[in-house]
């Protein structure tokens, strides 16, 4: 039997809610693989999803679908996507203004954990961030894990990956963001006024923000702890952060 040749550009969306959002979402998606024998709710939404774009739908044994998605959680669904697109930094100022409201972005610096940008991309969505900017090189890339942690927030918060974060940042200034970061001395996160437009930067899990970036921040923002370790994980820090952000920025 001939083996499927699949293009190296392919990416694999897996899971019941990735799969629903990036359906529903307009990235490019070549094939629709089904677990033989599944029938059920996740089954039969996918497909009447898929038929409305016209999409080939592939039945498939288990094993077949823990081979694409290197032994995940399909839960009997895996789509083949083209690579995923990435968005422009202007692409990320027409979301906020779509959305009629000053720009709420987070600059992420050499995240490297495709779990951690999965569930910032998760949070970001419902904190009310309009876009998050990434780096090319030395951090991790939108990924089908990275779809598959975000729960389909992928589909809905734009992505903009850029080649320099510290001239970025720059420009972003230059089009009146004012810029945070993230330190051991800062000011206390809690009082962080984030109305406005506004950027913040979350740093690699180990080093933090690199040095050249901290020369560009206008202020810096520190979390607060009692316990043994002082330290949190990025993502977790990133939520508490952005938290912090939408409540300033949406007062009851």
């Amino acid at each position: 039997m001939k083996q499927e040749q699949i293009p190296d550009q392919t990416e694999f969306v897996y899971g019941h809610y990735a799969s629903v959002e990036a359906l529903k979402g307009t990235q490019e998606i070549n094939k629709v693989w089904l677990q033989t024998g599944l029938q059920d709710k996740i089954r039969n939404e996918v497909t009447q999803l898929a038929k409305k774009k016209g999409l080939v739908i592939q039945q498939a044994p288990k094993s077949k679908l823990d081979e694409l998605t290197d032994g995940g959680n399909h839960q009997g669904v895996v789509l083949s996507v083209a690579a995923f697109n990435y968005a422009t930094i202007d692409d990320l100022f027409e979301n906020a203004k779509k959305h009629e409201a000053e720009p709420f972005f987070l600059i992420l610096d050499g995240i490297e954990d495709p779990h951690n940008l999965g569930s910032i991309l998760r949070t970001a969505d419902a904190a009310g961030v309009h876009g998050i900017i990434i780096p090319k090189r030395r951090a991790v890339q939108l990924t089908a894990t990275v779809a598959k942690i975000s729960t389909g927030a992928i589909e809905h918060v734009p992505v903009a990956r850029v080649t320099n974060l510290v001239n970025t940042v720059s420009e972003l200034k230059d089009r009146g963001i004012w810029v945070f970061g993230t330190d051991m001395a800062g000011e206390d996160y809690r009082r962080w006024d984030a109305k406005g437009a506004t950027a913040l930067i979350i740093g690699n899990e180990g080093k933090g923000i690199s040095p050249l970036l901290k020369k560009k921040v206008d202020s810096m923002l520190t979390i607060p702890m009692t316990g043994h370790v002082q330290s949190l994980n990025a993502s977790v820090a990133a939520s508490l952060l952005m938290y912090q952000g939408f409540s300033s920025r949406n007062p009851l």
